[in-house]
């Protein structure tokens, strides 16, 4: 029996996780596809909101602006890339002004610190390339940019070390009461037991609920889809540029990543289908026909290296909905923007109900909230990379050119809480695969090393489970 299952292995879950590992508590996280973080969480714009967007006194509002002040220590002691780059919101005439005005007073009601409305001038001294069109912005300086599939994945693994169980491939099927709690099952027929559970199931969060007998709200996805520009372009811009927001969003953005490349996006189209992520035509030219008219330079389509769509979790009451039902089983769901911002403040406020419905806390006397960090190698000095060769020759060995991803960094990534079991959950772990070749050339090596470390043959070896296998058999004989 465990005292809390957890559904949903993203960066809210997660977080959820590594907060409740830091006391005696049995805890689980079911996670419905091979790896985690593999929703929203590996698909949006990597943004630290400073707050100042979501309406006065709203969950979205307080948890943003406390998840905001607490995602610095969160990602130093993940070993995280964090950049508080600062935001920029760009306005073209007097009524995008009249909004970016609206937009000030919300936010200092907020609590965001630091916001002022620039002119003309001020914008082009902060962002020489913005558009000269630009009349006007809002700016925040405690916005920031993390990577949100790293940071899930670290703090995942962070409470894995902390003794949080990982239970993947296990679509929930069905859910009932018990006398002591849930009996929570999956297709296949296995089933756990948990006295609480905590839904942060993402767009199908609805669907958990009822399952549990609570039909009070309605989840449905919203597509982004965006274009990712090579390393060379990550100097264009050095804030976040946003456009005025309207009803759908924030509108195409403009912003360097955490990794120094130019993320472009998102669209913003409401859909039905809960698992249609094909990038369109229509909504690429989108991006890059708005994303053009943010910047005087002509944007370098011709560096992308790849583009990706993403589904928001958007909940029919204009809020995230956080409540607690039939006194045991807490709802995490419409956690659209700034959700992962929020993470760290959402697990936080999710720890005080569980505790305000009976959940006994006992601190951990040997918790550990610090990670190593994974890209420690690549970042260290010609010195410091020698001793670490020295002690380990495998991190002497470059596998992947473009991100100069070592086969000791990547032999970690199949190691190290959550294992990394295919050549995706590879990629987000190390960036094996993530430059300019998309995996060209490094990705053979990587199918290599993981038919070796799971003992299995290279015909087993999958971009991302399931049927994705990446080759189906030799072509020619052993030549040995």
């Amino acid at each position: 029996m465990f005292d809390v299952a957890i559904i949903g292995g993203g960066v809210v879950g997660g977080m959820i996780a590594r907060t409740l590992s830091a006391y005696n508590l049995h805890i689980c996280i079911l996670e419905k596809e091979r790896d985690v973080a593999m929703g929203a969480t590996k698909a949006n714009s990597a943004i630290v909101h400073a707050g100042f967007d979501a309406k006065e006194g709203s969950l979205k509002a307080r948890l943003n602006v406390r998840g905001s002040e607490m995602m610095e220590q969160v990602t130093r002691e993940l070993g995280v890339k964090y950049r508080r780059n600062g935001s920029l919101v760009i306005g073209f005439n007097g009524e995008d002004k009249k909004h970016l005005e609206e937009l000030l007073v919300r936010g200092n009601e907020n609590g965001v610190k630091g916001l002022r409305l620039l002119d003309r001038d001020e914008v082009q001294a902060l962002e020489p390339n913005i558009s000269e069109s630009v009349t006007c912005a809002l700016h925040a300086p405690t916005g920031a940019i993390v990577c949100p599939y790293e940071l899930c994945i670290a703090a995942i693994g962070n409470a894995m070390d902390n003794g949080a169980a990982l239970y993947r491939d296990f679509a929930v099927s069905s859910i009932k009461r018990t006398e002591n709690g849930y009996e929570i099952s999956r297709y296949n027929g296995e089933t756990v037991f948990a006295r609480y559970i905590v839904n942060a199931a993402g767009v199908f969060a609805d669907e958990i609920a009822r399952m549990a007998g609570d039909f009070s709200f309605s989840i449905h996805p919203r597509r982004g889809e965006y274009v990712l520009l090579d390393k060379e372009c990550g100097g264009t811009v050095s804030h976040t540029i946003f456009r005025t927001p309207s009803k759908m969003g924030k509108g195409i953005l403009v912003s360097p990543t955490v990794d120094n490349n130019l993320l472009l996006g998102p669209t913003s189209v409401d859909m039905e289908d809960k698992e249609e992520k094909e990038t369109t035509a229509e909504g690429l030219a989108l991006v890059m026909r708005e994303a053009s008219e943010n910047l005087k330079i002509p944007v370098p389509f011709g560096k992308s290296i790849t583009s990706f769509c993403g589904l928001r979790a958007v909940g029919n009451t204009g809020d995230f909905i956080i409540n607690v039902h039939d006194g045991r089983f807490v709802n995490v769901a419409g956690i659209e923007s700034p959700g992962l911002s929020a993470s760290p403040a959402i697990a936080e406020y999710v720890l005080g109900l569980l505790t305000k419905h009976g959940l006994c806390l006992e601190k951990k006397a040997d918790y550990n909230p610090i990670r190593e960090p994974k890209h420690a190698f690549r970042e260290a000095s010609i010195e410091e990379k020698n001793a670490i060769i020295e002690k380990d020759p495998t991190y002497g060995r470059i596998i992947c050119r473009c991100e100069q991803v070592t086969e000791g960094e990547i032999l970690d990534a199949i190691r190290s809480n959550p294992t990394a079991l295919d050549i995706d959950g590879v990629k987000r772990r190390t960036r094996s695969g993530m430059g300019r070749c998309q995996g060209g050339f490094c990705g053979p090596y990587v199918m290599e090393l993981l038919a070796r470390e799971y003992g299995t043959s290279m015909e087993c070896v999958t971009k991302m489970g399931g049927g994705s296998v990446m080759v189906v058999g030799k072509t020619k004989g052993d030549l040995s």
